[in-house]
């Protein structure tokens, strides 16, 4: 399958050369949990495909402890893709300080906020400031960014669907309404939701909420959601037979973990992403005697 890839690189087609390339990756896990492969080979791989955006849906870290959080960014520093766009997972959601963290060595975009006066259901969404002494006590870390590639303007929308100190996900109504009215005030072509955890999914630490992040999803009309979590793959395409309203779901494994047995270390590559001529490249990891080998295939 890998000389396939290349193949359809070489072909000199206009309006193939005018589509985007997005590699996605998640659940890095430095730390404790992190692997114990080759990481320079790691990102020679990563960097040999030409992505345009590469997208990490979470989970860099084990404990979100601050040595996690500068491995990690590290790591991220060193993929060449100038559009690299993280989210915060519940693994580097443990410390009062962690979106803080995350902001100074993951990624740090200008976070969407609610008013602390607003009533809200998320738990510890708000922080004591007089007892934690934080810099920015909602911890919440929600986002827009708008990258323009190749003539056509991507808005990536971040939703934290983790909830502070908790391995299950929620989702904040009053944070998804403040995010909607940024999107509304916003011009783009396509819209991509990026959350740690499925909103499909029913593991055994789910999205409580995840019809809240459902609706979302179809009021903006978002027809790619990106996530992670489970360390499994999963590929979807679900149909609103009543709304017409239809979406992809990739679910990505684990970039670099041995948290279980049942891990799938890989990553994925989406060539000509959005067009007639969109291919999904899943690229399986494997540490065998000490060594590293990858193995790539084509879905689609």
């Amino acid at each position: 399958m890998a000389a396939k890839r290349e193949a359809v690189k070489m072909v000199a087609d206009p309006e193939l050369e005018s589509c985007m390339n997005i590699l996605h990756i998640s659940d890095l896990h430095f730390g404790p949990r992190h692997w114990e492969g080759d990481d320079q080979l790691l990102l020679e791989k990563i960097n040999s495909y030409a992505a345009d955006i590469v997208i990490n849906t979470g989970d860099s870290t084990t404990d979100g402890l601050e040595d996690e959080y500068a491995e990690a960014g590290r790591f991220l520093n060193a993929i060449t893709c100038k559009n690299v766009i993280s989210t915060i997972g519940n693994h580097d959601k443990r410390s009062m300080r962690s979106h803080e963290l995350f902001r100074k060595y993951i990624y740090n975009s200008d976070t969407i906020c609610i008013p602390e006066t607003v009533k809200t259901t998320k738990k510890h969404l708000f922080l004591n400031r007089e007892i934690t002494k934080v810099n920015e006590n909602f911890t919440d870390v929600n986002f827009i960014k708008s990258i323009s590639v190749k003539g056509q303007t991507l808005l990536i929308i971040n939703i934290d669907s983790n909830e502070l100190y908790s391995d299950d996900g929620y989702v904040e109504k009053e944070v998804l309404s403040a995010v909607s009215m940024k999107i509304e005030q916003t011009e783009y072509d396509l819209p991509l939701l990026m959350t740690h955890y499925s909103i499909l999914g029913t593991d055994e630490c789910p999205l409580k909420n995840s019809a809240c992040l459902i609706d979302f999803v179809q009021r903006h009309n978002i027809k790619y959601v990106f996530c992670g979590h489970t360390h499994e793959l999963e590929l979807m395409r679900t149909t609103d037979l009543y709304h017409g309203h239809s979406f992809h779901h990739f679910m990505c494994g684990t970039l670099a973990s041995c948290n279980h047995a049942n891990d799938d270390n890989m990553f994925l590559y989406y060539e000509n992403f959005d067009s007639d001529e969109m291919h999904l490249y899943l690229t399986r990891i494997f540490l065998e005697r000490g060594k590293v080998h990858f193995k790539e295939e084509m879905v689609f």
